[in-house]
């Protein structure tokens, strides 16, 4: 698993306009898990805000999620996981897949357009709503419409250079920023300590 498409782009088609946004990049390198997000929300081809945090701390700063698709849909999801992980403590797996399932199963739930990566001391996780919770093999997520490039752009820097997770992944998402129009260059980045 390397990359995965924005949320909406394989599920059925729209009329009118859609709500695209984001790119989500999550870096598991030199002792250190970051994950960061742009911060542009558009609405078919008009921004409609440049500053949103799509980044949330949860379970009393252990847990990192970020989420890219429709911004109410997203919401939705991680009070949704935050559930499942109060009602799973200290197993963020179990937590996922409680929540992968439902989001495939829940007549509700199938209609939301959202991912998201979940990140703690130990775990990287993408949760899909196809059922899907994937661990990847080198710990780099990329999601949402600029997260192939941003994913591309963070190996090739952890492969040649000698920068921290956090850099690398404020590096990428710069890059992402100069080749997809529905990303920018107000970047978040928050990062957890691990022991990988």
């Amino acid at each position: 698993m390397t990359t995965i498409p924005y949320a909406g782009e394989t599920s059925r088609a729209r009329s009118g306009p859609r709500a695209r946004s984001t790119t989500i990049l999550t870096v598991r390198h030199a002792g250190a898990v970051a994950l960061g997000g742009d911060g542009q929300v558009t609405y078919g081809d008009k921004i409609l805000k440049s500053d949103t945090k799509k980044i949330r701390w949860m379970l009393d700063g252990k847990v990192l999620v970020g989420f890219a698709g429709s911004t109410a849909d997203a919401f939705a999801l991680l009070e949704r996981f935050e559930a499942k992980a109060k009602d799973y403590p200290g197993n963020i797996t179990r937590a996922a897949t409680e929540l992968a399932r439902d989001w495939r199963t829940d007549r509700m739930l199938r209609r939301l357009e959202a991912m998201m990566v979940v990140v703690n001391a130990d775990l990287t996780l993408l949760i899909t709503g196809q059922g899907d919770v994937v661990q990847p093999t080198d710990g780099i997520i990329g999601i949402g419409s600029g997260g192939p490039y941003a994913a591309s752009a963070a190996r090739a820097l952890v492969r040649h250079s000698s920068l921290p997770a956090r850099e690398i992944v404020a590096e990428a998402l710069k890059i992402a920023a100069e080749i997809d129009v529905y990303t920018n260059d107000s970047i978040v980045v928050e990062e957890l300590p691990c022991g990988k």
